[in-house]
């Protein structure tokens, strides 16, 4: 396996694959890999001919008050695990390569942002969008892949192949649960013990949401008050949201029709918690996304 950090050499390796004719899937990460990006990795290992990850905490993405400098890293356990999942090359910019000077342009995305997580943290898919459409440029990927437990990032990022045009087929993937349930996060560790027994309950008001469906409920409302009441009655964690949006488009519905998110987010002492799942009308779930 490579370990790249710097842009040209990058584009150099890059080139050498398109000469071979070669399928380049990406998996853009910010490190401290779990399960879940491995899992990516596992699904680009299958459907490529060559592997790239990325390891870069973007800054551009986190705000004045977020875990930026204690977001966790541990460089040395991420290459051992992405050579042994059989990636090819692993991009490790750092700020300064991938940010020389303070950029001149940004992107800004206006639809997709103003729910869930976007709406308490602005400016966050802009930072998202900017890095990724760097990176985009830089490895010239055929297909990409992103967990669909941030399912508000991977709708933001088929705004983004759309929108601009990249010639990239989008690949979202299923997320990856711990054997109780709990999503699969590098959030994860800064759990206390009675916190992580808690926070398994995310994902069952999720699924109680979903059977209300399955039963025959319709209204968004009746859902959304259900999955607040589980979780308020089994957790100590502060709820930042529980919502429910037509799903890419995250567009607000009055009647369940059609392809839905339940999502919600949740404050632990020192970890702020997401989960989703994705269903349709009749209950039934997503479990991959794909923009072809």
């Amino acid at each position: 396996m490579k370990i790249i950090r710097t842009i040209q050499e990058m584009k150099a390796y890059i080139k050498s694959l398109q000469n071979e004719r070669k399928q380049i899937g990406f998996v853009a990460t910010m490190g401290y890999f779990h399960e879940g990006h491995l899992t990516l990795m596992e699904s680009a290992k299958r459907e490529n001919d060559a592997v790239i990850a990325s390891v870069f905490v973007n800054p551009l993405q986190f705000g004045p008050n977020e875990d930026f400098d204690t977001y966790p890293r541990d460089e040395e356990r991420d290459i051992q695990l992405a050579r042994e999942t059989g990636v090819d090359a692993l991009f490790m910019p750092s700020a300064e390569e991938i940010y020389p000077q303070r950029p001149s342009i940004t992107l800004s995305i206006t639809e997709r942002t103003d729910v869930l997580c976007g709406k308490s943290r602005p400016g966050h898919f802009d930072g998202v969008l900017t890095v990724l459409t760097k990176l985009f440029h830089i490895i010239e990927p055929n297909k990409v892949y992103f967990g669909m437990k941030d399912a508000q990032q991977t709708a933001v990022v088929d705004a983004l192949i759309q929108d601009l045009n990249f010639p990239v087929e989008l690949r979202g993937i299923e997320t990856v649960r711990e054997v109780d349930g709990l999503a699969k996060s590098s959030r994860n560790v800064y759990l206390s013990e009675k916190e992580r027994e808690e926070a398994v309950w995310l994902y069952r008001a999720l699924e109680k949401g979903r059977v209300l469906v399955a039963d025959g409920e319709t209204s968004p409302v009746t859902i959304i008050n259900e999955v607040k009441q589980t979780i308020t009655d089994n957790t100590n964690g502060k709820i930042d949201y529980v919502e429910l949006y037509r799903y890419p488009d995250l567009k607000a519905v009055s009647k369940l029709n059609g392809q839905v998110v339940l999502a919600v987010a949740v404050h632990f002492n020192k970890a702020r918690l997401i989960d989703n799942i994705i269903f349709d009308e009749t209950g039934k779930k997503l479990t991959s996304f794909t923009n072809r």
